[in-house]
């Protein structure tokens, strides 16, 4: 099969198309610099460009069977413009370019943040997108786009929305990057008192769920699964099992989630008047997801899907330990 992946120098992009070859699907990559193949080899053709540039999407859809879209600006910080630009506009001209080149199966990564508002989320399902109560920029073009992209769907080109939660391995720069880099720097604190529960997803279980999503598109367009690995964990024992990972020794200090709430919002708008575009150390959505529950049913995921978690929790820290040491060796 010929499949176009977008954002594929992301994590996740890189371990998808590695899945791909592997299985021996011929890739194309759709992103803005060249990366080359994850595998070291040399069989994916990369198209360099925007998925906000119509041209440039044609020339990638062309003689595609499949289309995975992971590509999107990320992040807590930048104008609602920039966001848009690339995780709405940039959804649309897919499908749109997607459509003409008759495309058979399209499986847009989303998150979910595009169905939370705040409150906790103790074994929940995949609720429908709702930008009007989402957090934050980055939470609403999701919304905006995944609505769009589950409404595209049809008989000849179904859409599937899959929604990975707070996916983490080796090599991560997001998750455990941040994590790492604060607690060496004795910044790293517990919003709270660090117990509640949420799921996160290991790289490679990640990348499995796009793959089985591909495969069972045709009888699964216009609905949303969310993925993880099923297995909640309080915020400290994730962090600390990090932060073990990488050999590191961490006493953990607490700040109280109205102090760390109310920081953030200062922060952020601290942040947008000088509009830098930095990482802020904290922000009010930041600090209500590390003191709220959000974990996840799984079972219809796997059901549908026909999918399991492959790396539990436990062998995904051995392998990240086993990462940090490689580095440092």
């Amino acid at each position: 099969m010929k499949i176009l992946v977008t954002g594929a120098s992301s994590m996740i992009g890189r371990h998808t198309v590695a899945r791909l070859l592997a299985r021996g699907d011929e890739v194309t990559t759709l992103q803005r610099n060249p990366t080359g193949s994850p595998t070291g080899e040399t069989r994916v053709n990369e198209v360099l460009g925007s998925v906000s540039d119509a041209a440039t999407i044609d020339r990638a859809c062309d003689g595609q069977d499949a289309v995975v879209h992971l590509a999107a600006k990320v992040g807590v910080t930048g104008a609602w413009p920039e966001y848009e630009r690339t995780n709405v506009t940039g959804t649309a001209l897919l499908i749109e370019g997607a459509g003409r080149a008759g495309v058979g199966v399209f499986v847009h990564v989303s998150s979910p943040a595009v169905a939370h508002a705040g409150a906790a989320l103790v074994g929940a399902g995949a609720e429908p997108a709702d930008p009007s109560s989402t957090r934050g920029h980055y939470a609403t073009s999701k919304a905006i786009a995944e609505r769009h992209a589950l409404a595209a769907s049809s008989a000849e080109m179904p859409i599937v929305a899959i929604r990975p939660h707070l996916v983490w391995g080796p090599g991560d720069t997001q998750l455990v990057g941040r994590i790492i880099e604060r607690a060496r720097q004795g910044r790293l604190a517990l919003v709270g008192s660090g117990t509640a529960l949420i799921d996160t997803t290991y790289v490679d279980n990640a990348a499995d769920a796009l793959v089985a999503a591909l495969d069972r598109c045709d009888e699964l367009g216009g609905r949303a699964f969310v993925v993880s690995n099923g297995e909640p964990r309080t915020v400290h024992e994730l962090v600390a099992r990090m932060i073990a990972a990488a050999g590191l020794e961490w006493s953990p200090r607490h700040v109280p989630v109205s102090v760390a709430k109310g920081g953030g919002s200062l922060v952020e708008r601290f942040w947008d008047r000088t509009g830098r575009t930095e990482d802020p150390p904290m922000t009010s959505f930041l600090a209500e997801q590390l003191s709220t529950a959000h974990w996840f049913d799984q079972r219809d995921t796997r059901a549908a899907l026909h999918w399991t978690p492959a790396v539990s929790l436990a062998e995904g820290f051995a392998r990240l330990g086993e990462w940090f040491r490689s580095c440092d060796s």
